[in-house]
């Protein structure tokens, strides 16, 4: 079998969702740890273009970008299959991988305040609306009974906002608003794979509140 390794950054929800789908696969791979911001010379070798994390190298040959490294990892490990197999449910599970994505108004709510952090936070809310009520629906899972890609996708959603939330004292995801997603996070943190590879609370917080007050003395 040929080297795998995923050269990451621990507090990265993008990191962790390869860790996740190699885990669930269960593939073995070897673990990088980069320390930010003094990138090493593999990865900025490996990702010449973005020079970011995650990287995920497969044979001496690398890919970057999370949602690409995550369709690699079920193209090359087919075996725990975390799409489905039928054309049409794949391709709404890469409309809903896509839609949960970072969006351009997470960096406004994060990085500002005032008005700009106001109306991204609108924004934030409209999101969860759609994916609480026409991508979950009534459904355990994203991926209906047990998780796909659109669940680990949308992984950085239980503990990554609530981080969030806590460095810039805004609360968006409340459980009476979004009880579907509210019940979604707790199961999905519930799964052993997830559960047990995850960064630590506490530490991520503090990092989070770093970078959030950084930015804002920036500004």
């Amino acid at each position: 079998m040929e080297e795998v390794k995923l050269h990451g950054f621990w507090p990265s929800p993008f990191s962790h969702r390869v860790i996740w789908a190699l885990k669930l696969k269960g593939v073995e791979y070897e673990y990088i740890e980069e320390d930010f911001p003094n990138k090493s010379e593999l990865l900025l070798k490996y990702n010449p273009i973005y020079k970011k994390i995650p990287v995920l190298v497969h044979g001496g040959k690398p890919i970057a970008e999370s949602l690409v490294i995550l369709e690699y990892i079920e193209d090359t490990w087919p075996h725990n299959p975390l799409m489905p197999t039928d054309v049409y449910h794949k391709a709404i599970a890469r409309f809903w991988i896509q839609f949960g994505q970072y969006k351009d108004y997470f960096r406004p709510f994060f990085h500002k305040s005032g008005e700009e952090q106001e109306k991204a936070a609108k924004e934030i809310l409209e999101m969860l609306k759609i994916l609480e009520e026409q991508g979950l629906g009534d459904k355990k899972f994203f991926g209906g009974d047990a998780i796909n890609l659109v669940d680990i996708a949308l992984g950085w959603l239980p503990l990554w906002l609530e981080a969030i939330e806590e460095a810039v004292g805004v609360k968006l995801m409340e459980p009476t608003t979004f009880p579907r997603l509210h019940s979604w996070m707790l199961n999905f943190m519930q799964v052993d794979v997830i559960k047990q590879n995850l960064p630590d609370r506490q530490k991520l917080l503090a990092h989070m509140k770093n970078l959030r007050n950084k930015f804002v003395a920036d500004h």
